[in-house]
């Protein structure tokens, strides 16, 4: 039971190398003494059973909290910034373009929403997103969970950040007829090679604003300071398509 749950959390996060399973317990030793482990001939140590003895599939919530525990590892261990990434893209873009050491990162999967939620929660100063055009997009339309079923409006997204940039309604209609967010890109260049950097950057700004919100509305509720918010999206036919304006920089500081 527990191969086929981390089997099904690596599918999640789209994870295909190895992985080792360590079950522990600070102080189990001390807090043993408090159960009924002895008397049951259980010594050295605690049993983890759970309060049924089985193990159940995890859930969408139960994602949601292991991302959350993910996190405050990382504060727990002296990280005022963290760099999340909804998955392995996000993260061999900044092995491979950044040199960052991708173990400090934390995947976030779709749910950007609650991500910040736990972010903002856990007192973090900052935290940089970085992430395939494909998925961020979405957020520019004020999508915090970016997951196919909940919605998919990356061509219609695409389309009104090209035309606020100055495209034209041709253009406009080859990126609704796009299948990929990468074939879009490709209209656009083909349009206007300048064009690309305009409605990315308007679809940046965008993104981080409601992000930006987000996070202040978790601040306000829990009652911390509101994390300042990064991001850095690429695709990977062209590498980085748009930066917040403090992203570099702040990946630079979290080597």
């Amino acid at each position: 039971m527990i191969r086929d749950n981390v089997t099904e959390v690596c599918n999640l996060f789209d994870y295909t190398g190895g992985i080792t399973v360590t079950v522990s317990v600070p102080g189990g030793e001390e807090l043993a003494l408090r159960t009924f482990n002895p008397r049951l001939g259980i010594e050295g140590g605690i049993s983890i059973i759970g309060t049924s003895g089985i193990v159940e599939p995890m859930s969408e919530s139960a994602l949601i909290d292991t991302i959350h525990i993910e996190l405050r590892q990382r504060k727990e261990m002296g990280f005022e910034d963290i760099v999340i990434a909804p998955g392995n893209y996000g993260q061999d873009f900044l092995k491979d373009f950044y040199g960052y050491d991708i173990d400090k990162s934390v995947k976030c999967s779709n749910y950007i929403g609650r991500t910040l939620d736990s972010v903002a929660e856990l007192g973090f100063k900052r935290v940089l997103l970085t992430g395939h055009v494909g998925k961020l997009i979405k957020i520019s339309g004020g999508i915090m969970n970016t997951h196919s079923s909940e919605a998919d409006c990356r061509m219609e997204l695409m389309a009104a950040w090209t035309l606020k940039a100055g495209g034209t309604i041709e253009t406009a209609t080859a990126i609704l007829d796009c299948v990929s967010t990468e074939a879009a890109i490709e209209v656009i260049k083909t349009a206007d090679k300048d064009l690309v950097d305009r409605a990315m950057k308007i679809a940046m700004d965008r993104m981080i604003f409601f992000m930006d919100h987000r996070l202040d509305k978790a601040a306000v509720r829990c009652g911390n300071d509101k994390p300042q918010i990064e991001c850095i999206m690429f695709d990977n036919i062209n590498g980085k398509l748009a930066a917040s304006a403090g992203a570099e920089r702040m990946l630079a500081d979290c080597r």
